[in-house]
């Protein structure tokens, strides 16, 4: 019993004596939490007057305020233990961090993922993108995961390391797209002048680029009931850009056809009945 209550008073006086290291570790830990703030303030002041993208700004934001407070708490743990010293913290680090890095392989694997996506030029916040069978705009590209708000309005989540290792088709990578659709004439038309009033009809639209982009149309095949032309021409890059010059160069064409007197064939069968 003498023991055991002499133990406990050893205990006792060894933490009244590494009070006030504590103490002071703790004010570390304060004085670290305020400078950390500073840091992504003046961080964030001075990113704002550069042209840095926003992602990458936000990136170099975080890495400040993490190299703080990763001096911070070596300088307040080597205060609150005496004996623990940056080597053996350093000898420390690389055991665990095996340990670690095996535990949590998904989320390093995100976590540099992100890094390199936050660093590269290709994909942009407000970019439209498409991966693995995703589609829409980035949101947010953060140091884990990726935020893409689809075309009708629901958000998804998606891991960097998807993003990082999958094919990934970014459609507003340029302001300008071309589109293709493919429009037919009657067997009974004139090639040429029906390609003439389709592309007098496309270039009179005004979603379709003139100026710096060809309209192209091409006679492509000898279909069912009709010749079908090939249609492209340049666009606005985003969706509903897209959509909207379809509209119109859809509307155009048949307004145009009609007026020129060229049929737009129905599908026709011919039906052969034998006498028994």
């Amino acid at each position: 019993m003498k023991i055991l209550i002499a133990q406990i008073l050893d205990i006792g006086r060894g933490a009244i004596e590494i009070l006030p290291q504590l103490f002071i570790s703790l004010v570390i830990l304060f004085i670290t939490y305020a400078l950390a703030k500073l840091a992504k303030h003046i961080a964030k002041s001075v990113l704002e007057k550069t042209r840095l993208r926003q992602s990458l700004a936000n990136l170099m934001v975080l890495f400040s305020s993490l190299t703080i407070w990763l001096i911070g708490l070596m300088i307040s743990a080597i205060i609150a233990f005496p004996d623990l010293t940056p080597t053996k913290m350093l000898a420390g680090l690389g055991i665990g961090s095996v340990a670690i890095g095996f535990a949590f392989k998904d989320i390093f694997e995100n976590f540099l993922a992100g890094i390199i996506i936050l660093i590269r030029r290709e994909m942009r916040i407000n970019d439209f993108v498409a991966c693995e069978g995703y589609e829409g705009t980035v949101e947010a590209i953060l140091v884990r995961e990726t935020h893409i708000r689809k075309t009708d309005g629901e958000l998804v989540i998606l891991p960097n390391s998807m993003l990082f290792k999958n094919p990934l088709t970014i459609r507003t990578d340029l302001e300008e797209r071309r589109t293709t659709i493919i429009c037919g004439v009657g067997y009974g038309e004139n090639v040429d002048e029906a390609r003439s009033v389709i592309k007098q009809a496309v270039m009179a639209c005004k979603t379709v680029i003139t100026d710096t982009r060809p309209v192209q149309i091409f006679a492509n095949e000898f279909a069912d009931s009709s010749i079908n032309f090939e249609v492209s021409w340049w666009t606005g890059s985003r969706p509903l850009d897209i959509r909207q010059s379809r509209d119109e160069v859809i509307a155009s064409i048949k307004a145009a056809l009609d007026k020129a007197g060229i049929e737009i064939p129905f599908p026709y069968r011919t039906l052969t009945f034998k006498d028994t």
